[in-house]
């Protein structure tokens, strides 16, 4: 008996021993992405080992040489996290000498020259509650004025930040919006994804899939989906819901899988992708408690190309903002529910920028018969087939409401992330009539009043300043007795032309007019282009007028009112710091020197032109 007891005391040590040599060799081989997930999700990844995934972001200018020699010197297998990855030199280690601590690694790495950040791959996802939507079911009603979306009137947080006003004004037309989430169910492709119906008319920008690495960022969840529809769901065409920018150009990032979860390393390459490639706004609607060096870095590599970064708060209901939304270029979002307070689950504290409707789906303030959540077209989660209109809530619904928001103020020629989210703050309405507190930030975005103090506001401003530089140049030639321009109609009608645009005022009237008529000569390569240029936004315009059209005196008048009006956008816009120009970059105040320059050449243009 003694003998078999120490028989079997043998085997069962034999049987844990392999047990555990089975659970090693599973977790040594399986998929670095699935192993870290595990490791972060339970706390674990500061103490595993150096097999575990490792982020390494180099120097841009390192040689390959280089590379390979700091693989050897580390036990490395360096790879690239994804096809974008190599410009950025972001790359993810596939295994490390055996014994070797993570921590130990890390800090080691970050000694190095050539390293500019070294850390776990964390995981980051959709907060908690957004995981789960509730079905809407209630009878839409056929809508006679705009929007004429049968289901609009369910969608109680459109009204909350006043969008039936300011969508006579703007629409968000031809800005490029990136969706960095669980993708956007933008398109068919095969059997297995569907486009849902009421994205139809919105328009898409190619986007990537960082998850499976392949350019068709198709929804496999439906967080992304229901994001991208508050941003710019098809809007007035007779179906479903509608959106905030409904004209924007959506471009579907994929970075967050069917569970919701996704690498901090996908994230950091999506947000550089979309400053690559033409986006204005990033909406982020995921996070996580804590920071990452290589997001930070992608987050302010796009700030500095001039891109706005909205984030979501977190669903905590605590004091402390997730990030990326906690990162000083981003725009935090906290979110209200029909009642405008701020709901229970929102983070709060010192980040918080500003409010949008994150909705509630477990009250029915408005007594619609439905619960208040944030309603949107999506598909069914986990069902890429299957459509359906959804409400959702989170501070996640609450960032895309903001974002849409930016887009507006960007068509609007406002392209500088800083003076955007400036606009966004003083335009907020506080229900407590404060100028911040932790809760709310400023206030709740105000879409209406964003719009109106970007296109009629600071058109008046422009029309001061050109109207003040006329007068100066008028007096002084004057004074000389060289001045020998008779304006008439044609010098205020190219003040207009140049500075405002004919028809700046109408959106005091709620008319939309078109964008060419709406903004200055010196701000036409915004529609046009979607940015802001050293052609429109420089003396280009005035000097060709001046050399085409010297020869007819009657026009003059004209080409001296362009002049003047077009230095005076100029000198606004360098006055505020509101626009970003392109292709000139952001040191030394080369833009603001740029403007300044551009404005004093358009002011002897107009000198020229007026005197003898």
């Amino acid at each position: 008996m003694k003998r078999l007891g120490k028989m079997s005391k043998k085997k069962i040590w034999i049987a844990i021993f392999f047990i555990c040599l089975l659970l090693y060799l599973w977790l040594h081989f399986t998929n670095p992405r699935q192993e870290h997930e595990t490791a972060s999700q339970t706390g674990a990844a500061a103490f595993a080992l150096a097999s575990s995934p490792v982020l390494v972001d180099l120097k841009d200018d390192i040689s390959d040489a280089e590379l390979r020699a700091l693989e050897r010197r580390y036990g490395l297998v360096l790879r690239p996290n994804s096809v974008h990855s190599l410009g950025e030199r972001l790359y993810r280690s596939l295994r490390a000498r055996q014994g070797q601590r993570l921590k130990q690694l890390i800090e080691r790495l970050r000694q190095e020259p050539l390293v500019e950040a070294a850390e776990p791959d964390m995981l980051y996802g959709i907060p908690p509650l957004e995981r789960e939507a509730t079905r809407f079911d209630a009878a839409p009603r056929r809508e006679r004025s705009f929007p004429n979306d049968p289901k609009y009137k369910y969608q109680w947080h459109l009204d909350q930040i006043r969008m039936p006003k300011a969508w006579p004004k703007a629409t968000g037309k031809g800005v490029i919006v990136a969706v960095i989430d669980t993708g956007v169910a933008y398109r068919d492709r095969g059997k297995k994804f569907k486009r849902v119906p009421d994205l139809a008319s919105t328009a898409f920008v190619p986007g990537y899939d960082f998850v499976n690495d392949h350019a068709y960022p198709l929804d496999d969840h439906g967080h992304g989906t229901h994001v991208a529809g508050t941003i710019a769901q098809s809007t007035h065409n007779g179906i479903g819901v509608a959106g905030v920018a409904y004209k924007a150009r959506i471009m579907p990032l994929k970075v967050l899988s069917s569970r919701g979860f996704g690498s901090v390393a996908d994230i950091a390459d999506a947000v550089r992708f979309a400053a690559d490639n033409g986006a204005k706004v990033i909406n982020m609607s995921l996070g996580a408690s804590r920071s990452s060096t290589v997001l930070a870095r992608a987050v302010t590599y796009a700030y500095k190309k001039g891109v706005v970064v909205v984030c979501a708060a977190g669903n905590n209901g605590r004091g402390q903002v997730s990030f990326p939304a906690a990162y000083p270029e981003a725009i935090a979002v906290a979110a209200t529910q029909y009642d405008r307070t701020t709901t229970f689950y929102s983070n709060w504290g010192k980040e918080i920028d500003v409010a949008a409707p994150g909705g509630n789906t477990r009250v029915d303030q408005n007594g619609d018969g439905m619960p208040d959540g944030v309603l949107q077209n999506t598909i069914v989660p986990g069902k890429p087939t299957q459509n359906d209109y959804l409400l959702f809530m989170g501070t996640s619904m609450a960032s895309p409401h903001v974002a849409g928001v930016a887009a507006l103020i960007v068509q609007k020629g406002v392209t500088k992330p800083a003076a955007v989210e400036r606009v966004l703050k003083q335009t907020a309405a506080h229900p407590d009539g404060k100028s911040w507190d932790p809760h709310y930030g400023a206030g709740i975005v105000d879409a209406s009043a964003a719009v109106q103090k970007t296109s009629v506001g600071y058109g008046l401003y422009t029309l001061g300043f050109a109207g003040l530089l006329g007068l100066m140049v008028t007096f002084r030639l004057r004074g000389r007795g060289r001045l020998t321009l008779r304006p008439g109609l044609g010098a205020p009608l190219g003040v207009l032309l140049g500075g405002t645009g004919l028809a700046f005022f109408l959106p005091a009237l709620g008319v939309e007019p078109p964008a060419l008529l709406s903004s200055g000569v010196a701000a036409w390569d915004v529609p046009l282009l979607g940015m802001a240029t050293p052609l429109f936004h420089g003396a280009l315009v005035p000097l060709l007028l001046t050399v085409l059209l010297w020869a007819f005196r009657k026009l003059r008048g004209l080409i001296f009112g362009v002049a003047i009006g077009v230095a005076g956008h100029l000198l606004f816009k360098l006055a505020t710091g509101i626009v970003d120009v392109a292709l000139i970059p952001n040191v030394l105040w080369l833009d603001q020197l740029w403007l300044g320059l551009n404005a004093l050449i358009c002011v002897g243009l107009a000198s020229l032109v007026a005197r003898k």
